[in-house]
């Protein structure tokens, strides 16, 4: 039997963590209850209480209200680009490689960069600078190891552990486990067709949520894209809260179809917009560039500073195509090939009469499912499709499946539409 020790709440947190440092409790273990371990302790409940609060908001803990108080392990997201074995891979996420722009090339002129050195790369910042949107100011870029990181560190500039970030469920499931393992809790905006929806933010800032993260184009896993009347919306909700940190995701930026539509307002006093390459250059080239207010560009510098840098290497590489011509001729070719790769499974499915999520950008189609999306991943994989399950991406959002498109044939939206027909039957 586990003991758990202490007599102010302090004690008891620090009681439970040692058991989870140590392995005697682990993942899904169930702490006592609180009046049980009050009377254990011969303590007051409300002395449990606050350790058990103390807990959660450090991450250690999910209080799961008839389920009780669980234990939290590292999440388990299995990140992008899962293998699909000896199945056609629908689950990966990833870019189709030939449609990526050639880098043979994009090493040429760099030379070694050494401590002291401007943390950002002259020519990317300049890009940035000249083909990135305002937010309410002109503000400053910065750079950092990819959209991941750059929200990681944005929140840390701004945030403490046990601050609410708004977050998209459907959602980015990497986002959400970095959200998690940094202490921070996260409070779901249910996303339409024309993205976050505006009760949704209403909802999450009222609820006293410190940094709302929307991603304004091509939503993983929806494929949403924010529309000019939603971001209307979005901004007069956001201009009642001025001080809360707002991140913009525009990860698809390069390839997008729809046109950008800000949702920062202009009272936002902190706010970031973020694009990350690994989309249209390629996912082993971490990198994204920010535009931020310049209080926050401050705090990113003093906190990437030096020797701590993104690496110079990737700068020269992404500055040296994305300010060649060859690549953007490269991009409309992706993205066309992308927008028919979309269609073409939106009407395979429809010839079937299984509706998909109103997609409009991205790699990925999200479809609904009548029943438990985890099963229907499996019963697909014995017949040679890998997709993803919905259930990854989000924990209140209905049933459904997500589909990668990236690499999809004529052929092969046909027969997938037919067999996902069969397993829905």
């Amino acid at each position: 039997m586990v003991l758990i020790s202490g007599q102010s709440a302090a004690e008891i947190a620090d009681s439970v963590r040692g058991l989870v440092r140590r392995g005697d409790l682990t993942a899904g273990s169930a702490l006592p209850p609180i009046r049980a371990l009050a009377a254990d302790l011969a303590v007051n409940r409300n002395t449990v209480a606050s350790a058990y609060a103390l807990l959660a908001t450090a991450g250690v803990v999910d209080s799961r209200r008839r389920a009780g108080t669980i234990v939290l392990g590292i999440p388990q997201t299995g990140g992008e680009g899962a293998s699909g074995g000896t199945a056609v891979n629908l689950a990966s996420g990833n870019p189709d490689p030939a449609l990526l722009p050639d880098w043979s090339g994009a090493f040429n002129g760099y030379a070694p960069v050494l401590y002291g050195a401007d943390p950002m790369d002259e020519r990317l910042r300049d890009w940035a600078l000249r083909t990135m949107p305002e937010g309410p100011s002109a503000g400053a870029v910065s750079v950092a190891g990819g959209a991941v990181d750059a929200v990681e560190r944005l929140l840390a500039v701004h945030l403490i552990r046990g601050d609410a970030v708004a977050v998209e469920d459907p959602g980015f499931f990497l986002s959400v486990g970095t959200l998690r393992v940094g202490g921070y809790r996260t409070t779901g905006m249910t996303v339409d067709a024309e993205g976050v929806t505006p009760g949704a933010l209403r909802a999450a800032l009222a609820s006293g949520v410190r940094a709302v993260i929307i991603t304004s184009r091509a939503q993983n896993p929806t494929g949403a894209s924010v529309t000019d009347s939603r971001a209307v919306r979005l901004r007069a909700e956001l201009a009642a809260y001025p001080d809360v940190l707002v991140i913009e995701d525009d990860h698809f930026s390069a390839l997008a179809e729809s046109p950008y539509q800000q949702v920062i307002a202009p009272e936002t006093t902190r706010w970031a917009i973020v694009r990350s390459v690994s989309k249209f250059l390629g996912p082993d080239l971490r990198l994204a560039v920010l535009r931020t207010d310049t209080d926050t560009a401050a705090r990113l510098a003093a906190r990437l500073g030096r020797p701590s840098w993104v690496s110079h290497l990737l700068q020269h590489v992404a500055a040296e195509l994305l300010t060649t011509p060859a690549t953007e001729n490269d991009l409309h070719q992706a993205a066309t090939v992308y927008t028919e790769r979309r269609r073409q499974l939106t009407e395979a499915l429809a010839t079937h009469r299984i509706p998909v999520f109103p997609a409009t950008d991205g790699l990925n189609i999200w479809i609904p499912v009548p029943h438990n999306p985890d099963q229907i991943v499996k019963d697909l994989a014995t017949s040679g499709w890998a997709i993803r399950s919905g259930s990854a991406f989000g924990t209140n959002s209905p049933a459904a499946v997500r589909v990668t498109i990236s690499t999809l044939t004529p052929t092969q939206a046909t027969d997938f539409a037919t067999t996902l027909s069969t397993v829905l039957s």
